[in-house]
């Protein structure tokens, strides 16, 4: 019988091991698996998921569906994004394409904010199109190309002194100032439209980048669910009924 124990002993402490080196190699393909999703295209995929900050959207049909417009070479990711080969200098997005604007603005002046500084962020990233004077086509090492139509461009001096002030800090403090402002960090909000395409959560989580009013706070540039395309609502994160995209912020 001490024989017999001993075996048996034996055999479940082989078996341990063998599924301890189990579950070792198991762990290892893990690790590989996990290592293998770091790949450009799938982290530029995971990107644009989370930079559309509502929902995973589509351009297609929309003012920013540019392939079908003549953009792009038929493409439309790559005219901002790139699996190879991307400019390193831009750190707020990865992966980042198109030239960015070389243009100097007169920005709107305000007594509420400081709108000394030029545009950062976000707001430098849309006007690399936007801005008046650089072609949709200047990526990829790209000098010249296709222009936006002229309803969607202006003056590049003039570009951001005539539309709300972008890349100010919006926080507790300026809001403590100036009680015609909501808190951004205390205030709930809905952006989005339609079922399964809404997102809640404070001002500063869902509509300010790095704690900084930019133009991707009111505009979503991957998604245009909030009322019809073009000039009405594009690609707005808030309906403008009522003024509710106004109202959202400023306490009126």
């Amino acid at each position: 019988m001490l024989f017999l124990n001993t075996e048996n002993s034996n055999h479940k402490n082989r078996s341990e091991c063998s599924l301890k080196r189990q579950a070792k190699h198991s762990n290892a393909i893990s690790a590989r698996t996990a290592s293998s999703l770091t790949s450009p295209l799938l982290f530029l995929s995971v990107f644009l998921l989370n930079c559309s900050m509502v929902y995973a959207g589509s351009m297609k049909g929309t003012a920013h569906d540019l392939a079908s417009k003549g953009f792009g070479m038929g493409e439309n990711c790559i005219i901002c994004h790139t699996p190879h080969n991307s400019d390193i200098s831009v750190t707020l997005t990865p992966l980042w394409s198109h030239e960015p604007s070389s243009s100097t603005f007169n920005m709107y002046f305000t007594e509420d904010a400081n709108t000394s500084t030029r545009p950062t962020g976000a707001s430098k990233l849309c006007l690399s199109c936007h801005d008046g004077v650089s072609a949709i086509d200047r990526f990829g090492g790209r000098t010249t190309g296709k222009f936006l139509s002229d309803n969607t461009r202006k003056n590049s001096s003039n570009v951001q002194s005539d539309s709300h002030p972008v890349s100010i800090t919006f926080d507790s403090a300026m809001a403590a100032e100036n009680p015609s402002l909501y808190d951004p960090a205390a205030t709930t909000i809905t952006i989005g439209a339609g079922s399964g395409k809404t997102r809640t959560g404070t001002i500063d989580e869902l509509l300010l980048s790095n704690g900084k009013i930019q133009c991707n706070s009111c505009h979503d540039v991957h998604n245009n669910v909030v009322g019809p395309d073009g000039k009405d609502q594009p690609f707005l994160k808030i309906t403008k009924a009522r003024s509710e995209i106004c109202l959202t912020c400023h306490n009126k």
